[in-house]
């Protein structure tokens, strides 16, 4: 399975690869921003995106909805310091399809990517 991680900091990014490599996921593309994002993600076509929230130039939910314009099915998971419910229902609004709010533990992460997927096949 190949995963995109969105995030404008190198550590969370490192931090989510970590995680992702001990549950055997190794076709990992990472962008730093939604707008790197949209650059890379044709060419990747990855089968789940992990997307912050705040980012420069682009922030993850302009992403979600630019990227819902041309692919609605690839499961979207908003990783985010946001946990506020409106903000919550805003991303699922946009086209996100799970949500996990940082700090988050390994475990966390793993059960969303779990569910997000087995909800996608």
């Amino acid at each position: 399975m190949k995963i995109m991680l969105i995030d404008d900091s190198k550590t969370m990014r490192n931090i989510q690869k970590s995680v992702l490599s001990q549950l055997g996921y190794t076709q990992i593309e990472e962008a730093c921003d939604g707008q790197d994002a949209l650059s890379k993600v044709g060419a990747f076509a990855p089968d789940l995106l992990l997307v912050d929230w705040n980012m420069p130039n682009m922030d993850g939910l302009t992403f979600v909805k630019r990227y819902r314009q041309t692919d609605r099915t690839t499961p979207i998971i908003m990783v985010t310091t946001e946990s506020e419910k409106s903000r919550v229902i805003e991303a699922i609004k946009a086209g996100v399809n799970n949500y996990v709010v940082k700090p988050f533990t390994p475990d966390v992460l793993s059960q969303r990517i779990s569910e997000t997927v087995s909800k996608a096949a």
